[in-house]
């Protein structure tokens, strides 16, 4: 309105579109390509555009790019000249590529300086009938830190620092996909050996930093822009948010988002030994988390009795139990049988995940294959999809939240002159201001990053003028009341 542009919703929506499509470019580059789009056809061909990792690998000229719907050319003035807007405001700080030459780890940089991680993994494998399967999953992070303290957890040793928006959990979708489309341009030795299975990512786990359903809005408004046709329209059941257990938000979700996968990280088999690793388990029973599971399962089936139709939706993978293989009383084969007596009946599937070494205070281990493999026979016997899943990325510290630990216990070893006031500067902006509910787009505006907190030298100066101000109040108010007592 102040520039005066007479926008439409179906041209901010057609605008929105063509970001989307092109990978979030910046907008000069958006208003350059724009503007070449709509060359004469000889002009096009004469002209060279040279490659961008950020663009789709496609005609950049097609309608199959920009939308139908022409923009005025005072909002493509106003684009490709105003600082108040980026189309993401986050960037990859380090991308460490594992040796497996499968995965690589990401560490995000936020607007306001912290580090959040993304894990792309790879996978390509011969199947029954003799082809090769492809496939890229990404893990995404919802939360700086976390509050839920697994023991066994280095993000968990963090605590919380905040929720990420929408548009933070999204871009690192958008950055994962620019690296993997500057993978599909570079040769094999570029690459370093690391395996190409193309530029598409196929399936979203939400299992890095955080509880996603402690930041539910944020993440469910995340997810339906995952699913939707228009922006990355991935297949409800390739999306899959994990949660340690929050029963009511379970809840919320099978009602909201029915079709994506849910995933338990369970890691024992009764409640006591629950609590001692997972300390927000003590607020909610093992049997209420296991039911809002079986519900999420069942949540298109008339009878939980039908039997048939139970297996029919267990085999499309819409629930799973997940449970860290640790040497020690949760992963004994007595906790097996109670694992299966949990899952009896109900045709789960749980994945035992073999534990990867992190920096946490107690010293944990990995069972051996063999002990694995007998504790999955034993929960299989009660009728469960028991699998031990591949470990990728170990070498890159592949457990959730370890790089990110990592590099802030180097930014804590500071000169003493830094202070304790050093990390107020990026405090984390609190959960209700994270918990926009937006519409799911990645970007947002300028003026956030701009904004700084005040430095630590002011905040020191005016806590001294404070308090000394209060201090001679005090004095003055001390002097007045002694007068008027002798007074009297």
């Amino acid at each position: 309105e102040e520039q005066n542009i007479n926008l439409k919703s179906h041209q901010l929506d057609g605008f929105y579109g063509d970001l989307h499509r092109l990978g979030y470019p910046d907008l000069p580059r958006y208003v350059e390509l724009y503007c070449n789009q709509e060359r004469p056809q000889e002009e096009k061909k004469s002209c060279s555009i040279p490659a961008d990792s950020n663009l789709v690998a496609r005609d950049i000229y097609t309608k199959s790019v920009f939308s139908l719907k022409q923009l005025p050319r005072k909002f493509i003035y106003f684009l490709g000249n105003t600082k108040e807007f980026l189309t993401t405001t986050s960037s990859i700080d380090t991308a460490a590529p594992s040796c497996d030459n499968k995965t690589t780890k990401l560490a995000i940089r936020l607007q306001d300086g912290h580090l959040v991680e993304s894990v792309i993994m790879r996978h390509r494998h011969e199947n029954d009938a003799g082809r090769i399967d492809t496939r890229i999953t990404l893990c995404v992070s919802s939360q700086v830190g976390c509050a839920m303290g697994c023991t066994f957890c280095a993000t968990g040793t963090m605590g919380i620092r905040g929720n990420l928006c929408t548009g933070e959990i999204l871009e690192q979708l958008v950055h994962a996909e620019r690296l993997l489309r500057e993978e599909e341009k570079q040769s094999e030795e570029e690459r370093a050996g690391m395996i190409y299975v193309g530029n598409s990512i196929r399936n979203i786990v939400f299992m890095g930093m955080g509880e996603p359903l402690n930041n539910y809005n944020n993440v469910v408004t995340a997810v339906k822009a995952l699913i939707n046709p228009k922006l990355w329209n991935l297949r409800h059941s390739r999306v899959t948010v994990s949660t340690v257990g929050v029963t009511p938000n379970m809840k919320r979700l099978t009602k909201d988002i029915p079709e994506v996968a849910l995933a338990l990280s369970l890691h024992a088999p009764n409640q006591e030994m629950r609590s001692a690793i997972v300390p927000a388990a003590k607020s909610y029973p093992i049997e209420g988390l296991i039911d809002a599971l079986d519900d999420h399962l069942m949540v298109n089936v008339k009878s939980k009795e039908d039997i048939e139709a139970r297996k029919t939706a267990s085999r499309k993978k819409r629930v799973m139990i997940e449970y860290v293989m640790l040497e020690g009383d949760t992963s004994s084969f007595k906790c097996a049988h109670q694992l299966g007596k949990l899952c009896e009946g109900r045709y789960l599937i749980v994945n035992l995940i073999p534990y990867n070494q992190t920096d946490v205070k107690d010293k944990l281990r990995c069972p051996s294959v063999e002990h694995m493999k007998e504790f999955q026979r034993i929960v299989t016997s009660y009728g469960a999809f028991v699998y031990i899943r591949q470990t990728m990325g170990a070498d890159v510290n592949g457990a959730c939240g370890q790089l990110v630990v990592k590099k802030e216990k180097k930014i804590e070893l500071m000169d003493i002159e830094d202070g304790p006031f050093h990390d107020n500067t990026k405090s984390r902006r609190t959960a209700a201001r994270y918990d926009n509910g937006n519409d799911g787009r990645a970007g947002a505006s300028n003026k956030d990053v701009r904004e700084k907190a005040k430095g630590d030298d002011d905040s020191i100066r005016n806590l001294t003028i404070a308090t000394g101000a209060a201090a001679v109040c005090f004095l003055i108010s001390s002097v007045i009341i002694l007068t008027r007592r002798k007074k009297s």
